[in-house]
């Protein structure tokens, strides 16, 4: 088990990437695929972050073979979870989400704090200090409740985005997590509805 704020986004993008094309095609990629689908300049600089992987503990390589890399606590494809991915899921300003399962990924539970039911694409950056970057898929456990400072999915008259949530006396706001955006204060007339707690997210590439 480990946790993905322990490495920097693109050696975190690296492992995932090692983890699924495991789970997906049964055997890890080579350093020459590795390179190739993160645009390095040569198999010596995908070397550097799969060794950094190597001594962080997160893999283990077997030098003998071109395709030696396994991941350490890696669950067995019984284990696995299979997640859909859904639309996308403002973190600026409220859009709405296309509901339709655009694809399916197979998954090791030891990604999230709990197991997600859907995942969303991340659009906007108004969750950064959080480390939710534009383009990420975020895990979300459906939930019509939460707790307060949860990150949260929600609807608010019709509109989907991901915030922080803050209850206070006969109050709900709906909080970035960037300086550079207001709260959304939700106001008595409008329709609030938790749809689901975020639970991990998956950065690619």
């Amino acid at each position: 088990m480990y946790s993905m704020t322990t490495l920097s986004p693109r050696r975190t993008a690296i492992l995932t990437f090692i983890r699924e094309r495991i789970a997906n095609q049964g055997q890890p990629p080579s350093l020459a695929e590795i390179a190739e689908a993160f645009g390095f300049a040569s198999r010596s600089v995908a070397r550097k972050h799969v060794l950094a992987l190597t001594e962080a503990g997160f893999i283990e390589v077997n030098p003998n073979q071109a395709r030696g890399i396994r991941v350490l606590g890696q669950a067995p494809a019984a284990q696995m979870l299979d997640v859909p991915v859904l639309g996308r899921v403002a973190a600026g300003a409220p859009i709405g989400v296309d509901a339709e399962v655009h694809s399916r990924l197979l998954l090791d539970p030891a990604l999230f704090s709990r197991p997600p039911d859907y995942l969303l694409r991340v659009q906007g950056d108004s969750m950064i200090d959080d480390g939710i970057l534009d383009g990420d898929l975020v895990g979300v456990r459906r939930s019509a409740e939460a707790e307060n400072g949860q990150i949260v999915v929600a609807r608010l008259d019709g509109e989907v985005t991901i915030k922080r949530l803050e209850r206070r006396a006969g109050s709900v706001r709906l909080l970035p997590r960037n300086p550079a955006y207001a709260p959304i204060v939700v106001r008595a007339d409008q329709d609030l509805a938790i749809e689901g707690v975020f639970c991990g997210l998956l950065r690619q590439g």
